[in-house]
This record gives structure tokens, C-alpha cells and sequence, in this order.
């Protein structure tokens, strides 16, 4: 993705590390460079408000419910092994019933 115009700051790397972004887990002067080509980029910019708006609508939506503790280490490691080239098979990081979170009344 990009607008086909030369960024300080490539749309990929922007891409890479939109979560990053988001959850404010970046040093400073990064989410600068961030700021300044969103600024610059309106496809990214585009793609920063539609992630943005899919992480409020999960928070709204699953936020009440408790997180099995090792989850997110499962899920922070297959995002390393993918970045790193490697092939991951779908069944090591799914939550297994027993710690799947009940389902809530609405």
C-alpha cells in the first residue's frame, strides 16, 4: 500500500508496525515518524483508522472478558515466527476449551 509518492518513513514499515502504534508500545520519536507520514499518506492513513476502529469494536465487544494468562505469549511468538519467515500450523496458538473464556449473557 502507498500513494506512490517518496516518504521519509517507507508505507511498509509504517504497516509493519501499525499495532505497535496503536497500542502506544513504540519510543516517542517513532510514533513521530508515524505521525508525520499518516500526515503525508492517505492510504496509510486510511488503514490506521479502519485498524483503529476494529480495535475499539473488540474492546467494546470482548473487553469484559478474562484472558487466559498464557495467550498472549502464544500469540506474541507466532507473530515472531511468521515476521521471521516461518511457517506456524494454525492448531499452536488456539485456545483450548478448557481455557477459552464463558461466553457472557447480553
Amino acid at each position: 500500500m502507498s500513494c506512490g509518492e517518496p516518504h521519509e518513513t517507507d508505507c511498509s514499515e509504517v504497516l509493519d508496525h501499525l499495532y505497535e502504534f496503536l497500542d502506544h508500545e513504540m519510543p516517542e520519536g517513532d510514533c513521530t515518524k508515524f505521525e508525520v507520514h499518516f500526515e503525508e499518506c492517505s492510504p496509510c492513513l486510511e488503514k490506521y483508522g479502519l485498524e483503529q476502529a476494529v480495535k475499539k469494536l473488540v474492546k467494546r465487544c470482548c473487553g469484559q472478558d478474562d484472558v487466559p494468562t498464557d495467550l498472549r505469549s502464544k500469540v506474541m511468538g507466532r507473530i515472531e515466527l511468521i515476521r521471521a519467515g516461518e511457517t506456524v500450523p494454525e492448531q499452536d496458538v488456539a485456545v483450548s476449551d478448557a481455557e477459552r473464556p464463558a461466553a457472557t449473557a447480553e
